[in-house]
């Protein structure tokens, strides 16, 4: 069994999971609000339930990886997957559809765990590096997707079956490659005992007050970004489809969104090195997510909602990194 995995198969892994996890956000609003005829008040909170879900799934597995074979986790998290994928395919009206997307929203966030776990394990590789790849990996599968998932889903004549029937045998076809090269060897280390008083010190350690307060306001800073962030992969489906644009067209502001993210990362890095004020970047990357709804103000034909994402890319591309890092 080998100690670690190689990198080419791990980046395929990731591009081909968020590939299949691509395939769904762009077009969940949209399709339950105009082929099952919900409301957007109901849409909204089946995406709540199936990014509840990813969590759920991611935690789990970050438990279980410690403590189980690796490989056979994520086997097992495939085929949920690919089984939750294929009773869509059969079934997908109301309300099959929200409890099989809340499902692959769990199997989704287990798999994405898993492949980060695994990025701890590449051999040969600085690991910085790494999860640069993993993160290049993650947007070229986002690009891939939102660039077909439109066209197949109106050639599909509005139906998701077929969207559900690709990304399934995608999920089989990488089984085949989590059997052969997944193979790894992980070392469990016990943990040595500790003193007792010394736990006790441990759980009586406190942050300074204004650690605190930057650690919370920077908490509470991201909630309220990511929300109005959310709404351009939500409810903007619906928006931009009643001003009579294609669904085609609005996956391709996905498409351009994580194109310029995969190109424009190795300018921000440029940028990082002379502009050492961290607080100034969050601040003109906020200002520019901001813009990117004053624009939205002024859409009437497509090109206004292309410098949309245009700018809330720019602005979440040059905030969010720094905001996370900051905290």
């Amino acid at each position: 069994m080998n100690k670690g995995i190689k990198l080419h198969w791990l980046l395929i892994g990731v591009f081909l999971v968020n590939f299949g996890n691509s395939f769904v956000w762009p077009l969940t609003t949209v399709y339950i609000h105009d082929q099952l005829h919900q409301s957007l008040t109901i849409a909204g909170l089946v995406i709540l339930c199936y990014s509840g879900a990813n969590v759920v799934g991611s935690y789990i597995a970050g438990i279980l990886f410690d403590r189980y074979n690796p490989r056979t986790l994520m086997i097992e998290g495939l085929i949920g997957a690919v089984i939750t994928m294929f009773v869509l395919v059969w079934k997908s009206n109301w309300p099959i559809y929200p409890v099989m997307l809340t499902l692959v929203g769990f199997f989704n966030g287990w798999l994405v765990t898993l492949h980060n776990s695994y990025g701890t394990m590449v051999k040969g590789h600085d690991g910085r590096f790494v999860f640069n790849m993993i993160y290049f990996s993650n947007n070229l599968g986002m690009v891939f997707a939102t660039s077909v998932v439109g066209p197949l889903y109106q050639f599909a004549r509005n139906h998701v079956g077929p969207l559900f029937l690709l990304t399934g045998l995608l999920y089989l076809f990488f089984i085949l490659i989590v059997a052969k090269f997944y193979r790894v060897q992980v070392s469990r280390q016990r943990t040595a005992a500790v003193d007792e008083k010394e736990i006790v010190r441990d759980k009586t350690t406190k942050l300074p007050v204004p650690n605190l307060i930057t650690i919370w306001t920077m908490f509470i800073a991201m909630v309220i970004i990511w929300i109005a962030y959310s709404q351009w992969s939500s409810n903007m489906s619906v928006y931009v489809t009643n001003h009579g644009i294609s669904m085609t067209l609005y996956s391709l502001l996905w498409t351009i969104n994580g194109l310029m993210v995969v190109l424009l990362q190795p300018l921000m890095n440029i940028v990082n090195q002379y502009v050492k004020n961290d607080y100034l970047k969050i601040y003109v990357g906020i200002c520019g997510i901001m813009m990117s709804f004053v624009v939205l103000v002024f859409a009437k034909q497509y090109w206004w909602f292309v410098l949309g994402m245009v700018v809330l890319t720019l602005g979440g591309n040059y905030g969010f990194p720094n905001g996370t890092c900051r905290s």
